[in-house]
């Protein structure tokens, strides 16, 4: 990375650890960063207001509280619409870039053609990010100097947990519009995903959703997200390693036109810590690793 690039995003990623570790559970807030570089700034069609669309606003704030529970918590400071460490790595659209992609990039998948890729081509409804190509040179930059450092930070963090109590579960904390686009109607107020059960063992999510539906909170399982690459590629529970994707209603806590935060913030951060202390009591007997019974 160059001198300003690291300027701009110091630290770019940050792990807060507890004082006193409890449990199996790690926190993670891939897409809640709000530091956007002048750069992009500059070379952005679209203001700012409109860039934080896609941003997982104040999320990492809501579980921070897990800290002092014992708990880690990673959190990204650089945007979601920047470099996305929810996907693929090199997962890009060639019609954004001038230059020749690297041969192993995937360049066809759903979320590619959608705009959403490693770098994503648009925010909110559809709205272009850039008027001109970026060069090749800098969607790799942007990988090698963000993407994969944050995911070696994940990979350590969740290994350290896995070693010394032989399991960990991946809590991965995102939020979601209260409304989908042009569908009116309101979402569920939580979606849990979990693969449609094959990144989490079924104790996980079900600990998380009787505690999110005691609180009064209508809690939905893998629609509309089942899960995205963090949670499939963290997720083996047949190895001791366990992955849920959490998704927040956004109206749940914050003002979406104003990204200011409601009064019901609080009380939001409140119910997810005492979450966080459930996952804890699980017995690690059941999350540890299993070998499938023969045949």
């Amino acid at each position: 990375m160059s001198d300003r690039f690291e300027a701009e995003l110091d630290p770019p990623f940050e792990v807060l650890e507890p004082a006193m570790w409890r449990g199996t559970a790690v926190f993670n807030s891939p897409h809640s960063g709000r530091v956007y570089p002048p750069a992009f700034l500059s070379v952005a069609r679209l203001d700012l207001v409109t860039l934080r669309r896609s941003e997982d606003t104040f999320v990492d704030e809501l579980f921070a509280g897990v800290v002092r529970r014992g708990h880690p918590l990673m959190r990204a400071h650089f945007p979601r619409c920047y470099v996305d460490v929810n996907r693929e790595p090199y997962e890009l659209d060639p019609r954004m870039f001038d230059g020749r992609l690297p041969s192993f990039a995937n360049t066809r998948s759903m979320r590619v053609a959608g705009g959403l890729g490693t770098v994503a081509r648009v925010v909110g409804e559809a709205q272009e990010i850039y008027d001109e190509r970026l060069p090749v040179d800098e969607a790799l930059r942007r990988i090698e100097g963000l993407y994969k450092p944050y995911h070696r930070a994940l990979r350590r963090l969740m290994t350290r947990v896995h070693r010394d109590l032989g399991a960990a579960v991946l809590v991965d904390c995102h939020s979601m519009p209260s409304t989908a686009g042009k569908d009116e109607r309101p979402r569920a107020d939580i979606v849990l995903g979990d693969r449609y059960g094959t990144s989490c063992t079924g104790v996980v999510a079900d600990t998380m959703e009787r505690l999110l539906r005691d609180r009064g909170y209508l809690v939905s399982r893998n629609k509309p997200y089942a899960g995205g690459f963090i949670t499939e590629h963290y997720g083996n529970p047949a190895a001791g390693l366990h992955a849920i994707q959490l998704e927040l209603n956004r109206a749940l806590y914050m003002d979406e036109r104003r990204y200011e935060r409601r009064s019901s913030f609080a009380q939001l951060a409140q119910d997810l810590v005492d979450m966080a202390d459930c996952l804890a009591e699980i017995p690690a007997a059941q999350l540890r690793p299993y070998r499938a019974a023969a045949e």
